[in-house]
């Protein structure tokens, strides 16, 4: 065999490798991990979230850098601002808050999705107020340019919010198809 021969077998077996790879769930799996996983599974029950929506969330805010900090001030995993933290140490009773503490920041994150939740009750409406704002989307609802119903959003005025809502929802969309999807506990 010439070398001419040898290049086009190895390149067609990598070619089928690279196939098989990227056909497989392995590859997704590395673009849409589940780190921290005993911190998400412990909250995600305690605050009654499905796991895969706090991934998502997770991927979104801080594609799993828990040293992240926005250009807004907000800090880890799940990208917690200081009000936010604060508002979450008195209501969970912390006496410290270290925020970039993985199993903190998930934590109070969990904590909070779950009062948006209890609040909103539609995803696309927690997603939204998780970055935009509870009050913005109060604000939204009543206001028939973005909403026709005062129930769902048809328009989000702040681009950023609207295409982090089409962010989550996309992870979510995968992290459910790639690790199935579970119901909330």
């Amino acid at each position: 065999m010439n070398k001419k021969n040898i290049l086009i077998v190895l390149s067609i077996v990598l070619i089928l490798f690279i196939t098989i790879l990227v056909e497989s769930k392995t590859v997704h799996k590395i673009i849409y991990p589940k780190k921290y996983p005993e911190a998400v599974e412990k909250y995600s029950k305690e605050f009654n979230l499905e796991e895969n929506l706090v991934y998502s969330i997770i991927k979104a805010e801080s594609k799993f850098r828990e040293n992240a900090v926005s250009y807004k001030g907000a800090k880890g995993l799940m990208q917690i601002s200081d009000i936010t933290r604060d508002w979450a140490k008195e209501e969970l009773e912390l006496s410290e808050v270290n925020i970039f503490d993985p199993d903190t920041n998930i934590r109070i994150g969990c904590w909070y999705l779950n009062k948006l939740f209890k609040e909103f009750g539609s995803l696309d409406l927690v997603i939204a107020a998780y970055n935009g704002g509870s009050g913005n989307v109060k604000k939204w609802l009543s206001d028939s340019d973005f909403s026709k119903d005062g129930e769902k959003l048809h328009m989000i005025p702040f681009k950023e919010t609207s295409n982090y809502l089409e962010k989550v929802n996309k992870n979510y969309k995968n992290y459910n198809e790639i690790y199935g999807k579970e119901g909330i506990n």
